[in-house]
């Protein structure tokens, strides 16, 4: 058992004092936090059962729109182009990130430069890069059907066009994961390494069976910030596509462009606050999941 220790009357005081300065120093980010965060997820959830379309006064409807949301092709159809991109982008994404971060790792010369570079295209805005892509994809004059010869109707083809965006995401992202694998690898001992080595193991079981297993953490994390972030993906589908409706044939209907196209072209604030709620519960389900299965598995102590 552990035995409280009484505090002396200056150390209590002075206790006070570093707590009271620690909350001035959090307060102007708690304010932040609660202005930018939490009022607007309550201001969508109050939303989500009422119907406003910026102009009359707001009616409460209840859960109508959750109902009616259920039987929508049109919200079910978004859900499913979202779940068809994720499951594109996220494991390519995150087996080309592991790859390159094991190249880097290596410390081949060029390596710091081109961290720089594969993390480029993260921290640039990814409407820019669809507008760019997008120049990039013209089935006219645009760089790639340059490069392949033949016309290709990119984002014009219902086959071809949410592909596209998934490569444009994976090609985004890449840095980013790569840089969290690479910082993972480099909290790997070499002791590890060199004892598996001597016990016989090459270089994929040495993956396999030692490297994998200790990145979990780091697979833990960079799986559930890109999941959701994939499943929010609006601006970058929006700058490739040029439109929030699904163009072509609403094979891009992600739901974030969704959410967009009922809140600020139809304006029809409840329908869109009820899909941003149960966009929210998704992620929210495939968050818990996934922390079921990797918390079991994963490994902290390294030494």
């Amino acid at each position: 058992m552990t035995t409280a220790v009484a505090l002396r009357p200056g150390q209590r005081a002075r206790r006070r004092r570093e707590t009271a300065a620690a909350y001035t120093l959090l307060g102007p980010s708690f304010i932040g936090v609660g202005v930018f965060l939490v009022v607007p997820v309550f201001m969508v959830l109050v939303l989500s059962f009422m119907d406003w379309d910026l102009i009359s006064p707001p009616r409460w409807v209840g859960p109508d729109h959750y109902a009616d949301l259920l039987t929508s092709a049109k919200m079910w159809n978004s859900l499913l182009v979202t779940g068809r991109f994720v499951l594109m982008a996220i494991p390519t994404s995150i087996v080309l990130g592991l790859l390159l971060a094991i190249a880097l790792n290596r410390g081949l010369p060029g390596s710091r430069l081109l961290r720089v570079l594969y993390v480029l295209p993260w921290v640039c805005a990814p409407l820019a890069l669809g507008v760019v892509w997008r120049w990039l994809f013209d089935p006219s004059q645009g760089a790639v059907n340059v490069l392949f010869g033949r016309r290709i109707e990119w984002m014009s083809n219902p086959d071809l066009a949410l592909p596209a965006v998934a490569f444009v995401s994976v090609w985004s992202s890449l840095g980013y994961i790569s840089l969290f694998f690479l910082a993972g690898l480099q909290q790997i001992p070499a002791s590890v390494h060199e004892a598996a080595k001597l016990d016989g193991a090459g270089p994929v079981r040495m993956l396999w069976s030692v490297t994998l297993p200790l990145l979990r953490p780091t697979t833990f994390f960079v799986t559930v910030t890109s999941v959701i972030s994939s499943f929010q993906v609006f601006d970058l589908v929006y700058g490739l596509t040029g439109s929030a409706a699904g163009y072509p044939s609403g094979t891009t209907d992600v739901i974030a462009a969704r959410i967009y196209q009922e809140a600020f072209v139809s304006l029809k604030l409840g329908p869109a606050s009820a899909m941003a709620v149960i966009l929210f519960a998704v992620l929210v389900v495939i968050t818990v999941v996934q922390q079921r299965y990797f918390t079991p598995r994963i490994t902290y102590d390294m030494s």
